[in-house]
């Protein structure tokens, strides 16, 4: 028999090394997913290809009894199950079967009002990457208290990084510190560095950690395969483009009853116990019976594939099993929210797709869904089980998963099981809100989409732009506020373009060291499990880079947000609506890039007094206001990102707050210019600086040292400078002035400047603002006095860009 990986290994040189077992176990296919070429498809998860249903079950509770037998039986006992969504919920659910005793819960990527989240935690690789852990009992994870908290065990298809393992184990260890915890995979897929960060973590906390696999090695490619697996994705679209899919009269659906137990929940979204495996067990032969008579007999029937849905995988697959002990001739698979390349060769392993809209009113939008391997699969009917929730009228329709399937088969069926949603209960915490999913690259900003995630929503469809003088003319004239519209994004000139250059070589290795010291800061004294939110824009290029610094230096996979904050107007309530369902607002570390005098540091405090949980400190990568305790370094100096607009910040514009387009359950808004992506410098930039990290290392441990020992509270030192020459420069508003390179380089840059005073002698960081003020004819006058390198004055009087204490333009004289 052909192996199911012999495609992709013969076109990318990919190949699987270990066990014998492995390529009985996997198969290989392209993803359409920018973070990794292949995917590992296994031939007994019940996922991507049918198989039948004791074989998948009979593999998750073979895992079970072993890890059972790992641990004895009074720890057994004690044991608590996590599976991971979307693929491993079943395999997860198997698992603990085989532990017998064990309470099991799946993370899931669909938040319900009345659960609070117990945790949550990123899957960098994955499509859809955010996951959420909503139990229903509030102790899941605290069972036996903080003094005999049984053995964690965590479920997933393969163990290929550690990432996402490692990333759940930091956050649930931070929570629900225990001593023993065991990784449960078809496949352990680690490379030796990976296995060595894992040992790392079980060092550092002092917990145990094994791991229990059905098979063991690792994926070798070539180091373009990212590419190649791209532009092979690519081709076989062009040359499948324009072929009609074979169609065949879709009959309508038969409806189907189970008779499903009252109370009983459907899975392990919010906690599945040994009371309730047990209730299931009892009902399951007379669902089948049922089941069977609503499809006309066994005869009838012919051979069988139940398909179950997204997460919903344990109770179609039980039902599956239930009809194979009958006799029938039964297959188990699941649809999927994964983009995968179909190839229909022996050698490949998704050899057909079967595309439809999502039907369950997903949190993160509407999108595609898959069901792979179905078409051609020789099925004479095909038993689509979901949850009451899915059960919409998208399901239904014309383009619908139900009417595809009927193109598949000759006969559809359909059966619902009622979605468990568990009673409110009071807590503390925010409660989970259904807002969209984080924006991520390539569809909006340039960076990695793992780099960041966008709590904004996308307008760069609305024409918001104006010259800067005509623009803030509108606004002083109605007194709109500036963050209703946008300043035509300024084109640097060549040689503008040279000095950002310049500028970048000279201080890569400066701006290393602050990144380097303030993320050591931050994980020391914020967080063992830091959640990076960055204010959009200035703040985003330092959040990537300390996410970047974390993986660099610690193997950590530091969550990354970026958010709105509007200077009279307060932090976007629902992005931290989001945020507090997702993390623990604890855990949440809000990053900019820099302070001037430290009027974000306020806003942002004023802003969460409405939002208990949350740490108003900002990390900023250089405090010369000395407005913060968690800083890179007190120092006025260029940093290169400051320099340029869109084009170092992933070519995101400033953030929108304009009533008619930013509704009470929005984001705020921002553009992205993908129209400007021949002059984006945003990944070259964050290459640059971290291409220094290694050779700062001991500086920034020796800068950490310093850090811990000195007095680093805020003194508001710019704050009282900014005052002083406000008063000196009859402005008499402190919100006119604005200190240090990166603010006056944003009045250069935004506004319609009165003057620019700078320090004498500090021409190293100071040849943009110089050239900057030249185009603009803007004066710059030289201080031996000034607190900062430069900084930047409006007149409230003679400048109509002013704007004053409250974010609104300031009328002239």
């Amino acid at each position: 028999m052909v192996w199911t990986g012999t495609w992709v290994s013969d076109r990318l040189g990919i190949e699987l090394a270990g066990d014998d077992e492995l390529r009985g176990l996997l198969g290989l296919a392209l993803r359409r997913n920018p973070k990794r070429a292949h995917l590992l498809v296994s031939g007994v998860l019940g996922k991507h290809v049918p198989q039948h249903p004791s074989v998948v079950h009979d593999h998750g509770v073979g895992l079970g009894r072993r890890v059972r037998a790992l641990l004895g039986a009074d720890a057994a006992a004690r044991a608590v199950v996590l599976g991971y969504a979307e693929t491993a919920t079943a395999l997860g659910h198997a698992v603990a079967d085989g532990l017998e005793s064990a309470p099991y819960l799946h993370s899931t990527r669909r938040p319900v009002a009345s659960v609070p989240s117990a945790g949550g935690f990123e899957e960098s690789h994955s499509h859809a990457t955010t996951h959420l852990l909503l139990p229903e009992d509030p102790a899941f994870f605290d069972r036996g208290g903080e003094t005999d908290r049984g053995p964690l065990v965590l479920v997933d298809d393969e163990f290929s990084t550690g990432n996402t393992v490692l990333n759940t184990l930091r956050d649930l260890h931070g929570r629900y510190p225990r001593d023993h915890y065991v990784i449960v995979a078809l496949v352990d897929m680690r490379a030796p560095g990976d296995a060595g960060r894992l040992a790392a973590f079980a060092e550092e906390t002092g917990a145990r950690i094994d791991v229990v696999a059905h098979a063991r090695g690792t994926v070798r490619a070539p180091e373009d395969v990212l590419a190649r697996g791209l532009r092979l994705v690519e081709e076989q679209d062009s040359r499948t483009a324009g072929t009609p899919a074979h169609r065949r009269p879709a009959a309508p659906p038969t409806r189907l009853e189970l008779g499903w137990p009252a109370g009983l929940p459907d899975g392990g979204r919010h906690g599945f116990t040994p009371d309730h495996r047990a209730r299931l067990r009892e009902a399951l032969p007379a669902m089948a019976s049922r089941i069977i008579d609503g499809l006309g007999g066994p005869e009838q029937a012919g051979r069988v594939l139940v398909l179950g849905f997204e997460e919903l995988m344990y109770a179609p697959l039980v039902l599956a099993r239930a009809l194979e002990e009958t006799g029938l001739d039964v297959r188990f698979s699941t649809t999927t929210r994964s983009p995968v390349l179909a190839v229909d060769d022996p050698g490949y392993a998704i050899r057909t797709r079967l595309t439809f809209p999502a039907h369950d009113d997903p949190a993160d939008g509407p999108g595609e869904r898959y069901a792979y391997n179905v078409a051609g699969g020789g099925f004479d009917t095909v038993l689509a089980v979901v949850d009451s929730a899915a059960d919409t009228p998208a399901l239904h329709a014309p383009d619908g998963l139900l009417a595809r399937l009927g193109t598949a088969a000759p006969r559809v069926a359909l059966a619902v099981v009622p979605a468990h949603t568990p009673a409110p209960r009071t807590s503390d915490r925010q409660e989970p809100t259904v807002l969209p999913a984080p924006l991520r690259g390539p569809d909006f900003s340039s960076y990695e989409p793992d780099d960041v995630g966008w709590l904004l929503q996308d307008l760069s469809a609305v024409r918001l732009e104006a010259p800067v003088e005509e623009r803030e003319e509108a606004v002083q004239r109605g007194g709109a506020h500036y963050a209703e519209s946008l300043p035509v994004e300024y084109q640097p000139t060549a040689e503008y373009q040279e000095l950002y250059r310049e500028a970048l070589a000279g201080s890569a290795g400066r701006i290393a060291r602050a990144v380097g010291t303030v993320t050591e800061l931050v994980l020391a004294e914020r967080s063992p499990r830091p959640v990076l939110v960055s204010l959009a824009r200035a703040g985003t290029p330092v959040g990537v880079l300390m996410r970047r610094w974390a993986r660099h230096r610690h193997g950590r996979e530091l969550p990354h947000y970026a958010v709105s904050i509007v200077r009279g107007r307060g932090i976007d309530a629902n992005a931290l609506r989001w945020l507090a369902a997702h993390h623990d607002p604890a855990d949440v570390v809000f990053v900019d890039g820099w302070t001037g005098k430290g009027a974000i540091t306020r806003e942002l405090a004023d802003a969460l007094a409405e939002f208990p949980g949350f740490d108003p400190e900002i990390a900023v990568l250089a405090d010369p206001g000395s407005c913060v305790r968690t800083h890179g370094t007190r120092e006025d100096f260029l940093i290169p990102s400051a320099c340029l607009n869109s084009t170092v910040s992933g070519l995101i514009s400033r953030t929108v707050l304009r009533a008619d387009l930013v509704g009470p359950h929005d984001y705020h808004g921002a553009k992205f210019y993908r129209e400007l992506a021949g002059t984006d410098v945003s990944r070259a930039f964050v290459a640059a600086v971290e291409a220094r990290f290694d050779e700062v290392t001991d500086a920034v441990d020796q800068q950490v040292k310093e850090s811990a020992s000195a007095d680093r509270a805020p003194t508001w030192e710019g704050w009282a400078a900014v005052e002083r020459i406000s008063e000196e420069q009859g402005i008499h508003d402190v919100n006119l002035v604005k200190p240090g390179v990166g603010e006056t380089t944003r009045v250069l840059l935004r506004r319609v400047p009165w003057k620019i005073l700078a320090r004498r002698g500090a021409d190293a960081d100071l040849a943009h603002i110089r050239l900057l003020a030249e185009q603009r004819g803007v004066p710059v006058e030289e201080r031996d006095d000034l607190p900062y390198t430069c900084v930047g004055l409006i007149h409230p009087r003679y400048t109509r860009g002013a704007t004053g204490a409250d974010g609104k333009a300031v009328g002239s004289a």
